[in-house]
């Protein structure tokens, strides 16, 4: 597996090596020992899966505030989408800073975002999937999130946003009092 670094300390774009041959592909998904160095100790402690019906729909921006924050490790298996890490760390140097990848089943990548960033997406082609493995179980009293079109981040969305959820029209604008996640 490659890992790449991006702009983002901790946000990572992991590529695996796709075998081909005339009766379709395999990859590894996911391998302890060559992400020990991503995982830095965590073990993964639940998996999830989504999948997405509608081009343009937008799932974002989700975070876990401490002490449940998670790493998420997040890999496309069908379709295509467009993946968002947005840093909330407190004093970092890429605070409110975001980085994007287009995630696909045929890139085999997978994106890598750390505890103290929020994540989202949006659907590029119909009835795209991803899987998701956590660093730590969903603790519902620590949902957080930010607007995906919180003018303080400036996401560039590739597509105009078709579909949001309840939860996510209702998460807050950012402020210039903003402090980040208290890690």
């Amino acid at each position: 597996m490659n890992i790449e670094a991006t702009p983002i300390a901790g946000v990572m774009v992991v590529t695996g090596q796709a075998f081909v041959d005339h009766r379709g592909a395999f990859q590894r998904l996911y391998c302890d020992r060559e992400l020990a160095d991503v995982l830095n100790g965590r073990q993964i402690a639940q998996i999830n899966h989504s999948r997405t019906t509608q081009v343009g729909a937008v799932r974002g921006m989700h975070c876990q505030l401490p002490p449940h924050g998670e790493m998420k490790l997040v890999r496309c298996l069908r379709g295509r989408v467009w993946d968002v890490a947005v840093d909330l760390r407190a004093g970092s140097p890429t605070f409110l800073h975001w980085h994007a990848v287009e995630l696909s089943a045929e890139s085999g990548q997978m994106f890598v975002i750390p505890e103290g960033c929020a994540h989202g997406f949006q659907v590029l082609e119909p009835e795209s999937e991803l899987l998701y493995l956590h660093t730590a179980h969903y603790a519902p009293q620590a949902e957080g999130g930010v607007c995906h079109d919180d003018p303080a981040l400036g996401i560039q969305w590739p597509l105009p946003v078709a579909v949001l959820s309840q939860r996510d029209r209702a998460h807050p604008l950012l402020t210039s009092e903003y402090s980040g996640i208290q890690l």
